[in-house]
């Protein structure tokens, strides 16, 4: 997508730190998107006391349309969750998420980037690999709705500098 609507207008996402008042939109997206959704307390958790949590949502006219989070520790990122509601997917998104989040990563000083992903997301797993994942392993099991093994996937991050360039990433606060 290159940030053009339906009538030829730009469409500009906005992306900026989840807030304890995104979580009712926050979890909209988590239902639609994912089988094993997150609960609300555990979205409190992580914004109110996990303090290697770092969560973003991607706005369109003030609405969020997707969010993303990972956990920053030494220098790696996890990430936890990317999701896009229903009515934007398909239209690469989730790629900006994932771009985005990488460039925060980075902003903070994260060398490497991790996450797991179903065996058999291979739409996933093909966006991983387009930015540079690798497979590293699998997690036998992993998922509790099915029994389903994840796979383990590695990234190492550009270096980003910290004099303000990367506009519209999001910040340590």
């Amino acid at each position: 997508m290159n940030n053009v609507g339906n009538e030829g207008q730009e469409t500009v996402f906005q992306f900026r730190l989840m807030t304890v008042a995104d979580i009712p939109d926050v979890m909209e997206i988590e239902h639609e998107a994912f089988t094993l959704p997150w609960t609300e307390e555990a979205f409190h958790n992580e914004l109110k006391h996990n303090h290697f949590a770092k969560y973003m949502v991607m706005e369109l006219d003030g609405t969020a349309v997707g969010y993303a989070g990972m956990w920053t520790i030494m220098d790696e990122a996890h990430i936890t969750n990317i999701a896009v509601r229903k009515a934007y997917q398909g239209r690469k998104l989730g790629e900006r998420l994932l771009d985005e989040l990488m460039k925060t990563a980075a902003y903070l000083g994260m060398e490497r980037m991790t996450l797991e992903v179903r065996v058999s997301n291979i739409i996933a797993q093909n966006l991983y690999q387009k930015k540079g994942f690798e497979s590293a392993g699998l997690r036998k099991g992993y998922y509790s709705d099915n029994g389903e093994d994840a796979m383990i996937m590695w990234a190492v991050l550009p270096p980003a500098g910290r004099s303000g360039e990367e506009e519209g990433s999001v910040m340590d606060s």
